[in-house]
């Protein structure tokens, strides 16, 4: 390979560590592009990207099978060690017939749910020893980081056995007090779903889960959690009831009930996270926590649904915060805007009238 290129893709992925970016897009026909603070910023002084110049980075990015294996699946997900200090999760895949690549920066080290600005009430999931605990949001909203905190809080506190699946490897977890696996799909495990039944085999007490995709996985998580495990998912989902929903209508209709069953028992809270940009820079969480009392467990077994974002508004004691005074708590404090506060609510008008 062109030492030309070698050395352009470190110069970048330096720039990218340099500058705190969340994000380097390398696209044909762009300039080479930096997301900071959720912000996409081009690198004006670098030249346009052509077919070729993209095609050079993907094959230094990629071993030989991996590229024929992008070559035949079209796109491809996996982790990149960047001079060992640095993590990159990279997705390249194809766009009018030329290669694109996006890289997101991995940080090194896993920051405390303090450290991210968590509400402190996510330390009781760490605690608890069997159960199904969900981390939701749009894409690009934190969900990752917010599980490796937790996860790495029971590998600092409990003597347990973690197994992490995942589409790539993205955070490094240090063995600590708890033993801990990390299998990545393609590389450890043929898929997801198959990971996660060989698990039962492998005596673990916590189990993560980096995305459900399917309705196997998404089956086979909850029986985990029914039979004596901690099990953490993520799922792409705008709020609690939005998740409960999703996990349910992915099974046949005639399973509804049973799954609704199944979860009422099993399901120890949902997580629903936005990265808000900040008044003083970089980004912030808001967080909608729902926990699973049993007010909350017999709406979900009922199928009233619909009923959950009520409980959660007044059930601020037990520790339950809704999405929209999550965000008018960052207004109050001098931490967020109102108008980008607005633009993330799913209830702008509640959001305006719980400011006044």
């Amino acid at each position: 390979m062109d030492n030309d290129y070698i050395n352009q893709l470190e110069e970048l992925l330096e720039l990218t560590i340099k500058e705190q970016a969340s994000d380097l897009h390398l696209s044909f026909n762009y300039q080479p592009t930096l997301r900071i603070a959720g912000k996409l910023v081009p690198l004006l002084k670098k030249k346009k990207l052509f077919p070729e110049d993209t095609k050079n980075f993907a094959q230094i990015l990629l071993q030989e099978e991996q590229y024929e294996r992008f070559l035949k699946e079209k796109e491809i997900d996996f982790s990149y060690n960047f001079k060992d200090k640095f993590r990159f999760r990279v997705n390249i895949f194809f766009e009018k017939g030329k290669i694109s690549i996006a890289l997101r920066l991995i940080p090194l080290e896993i920051k405390t749910i303090e450290e991210l600005n968590l509400p402190s009430i996510l330390h009781e999931f760490t605690k608890a020893t069997q159960g199904f605990v969900l981390v939701t949001g749009p894409s690009s909203q934190g969900k990752s980081t917010t599980l490796a905190a937790m996860i790495d809080e029971i590998n600092k506190t409990r003597t347990d056995h973690i197994i992490t699946i995942e589409d790539p490897i993205e955070y490094i977890f240090e063995d600590n007090k708890s033993i801990v696996d990390q299998r990545e799909v393609y590389q450890d495990t043929l898929s997801f779903a198959r990971a996660l039944r060989s698990t039962f085999r492998q005596d673990p007490d916590v189990i993560m889960v980096g995305e459900m995709r399917d309705l196997e996985t998404m089956a086979t998580a909850i029986t985990a959690a029914e039979t004596g495990h901690l099990v953490f998912a993520t799922l792409h989902t705008n709020s609690a009831s939005q998740s409960i929903h999703r996990v349910v209508d992915s099974f046949p209709s005639g399973q509804h009930d049973q799954i609704r069953a199944q979860l009422s028992g099993s399901l120890l809270g949902v997580i629903s996270q936005r990265l808000i940009p900040r008044i003083k820079g970089g980004l912030i969480p808001a967080c909608e926590i729902m926990i699973s009392t049993p007010a909350v467990a017999n709406l979900i077994r009922e199928n009233k649904i619909h009923e959950l974002p009520l409980v959660i508004e007044t059930s601020a004691e037990k520790g339950m915060i809704s999405l929209n005074r999550s965000l008018a708590n960052l207004i109050k404090g001098g931490e967020v805007s109102l108008e980008s506060a607005l633009s993330y609510s799913l209830n702008p008008v509640e959001l305006k009238m719980l400011i006044r």
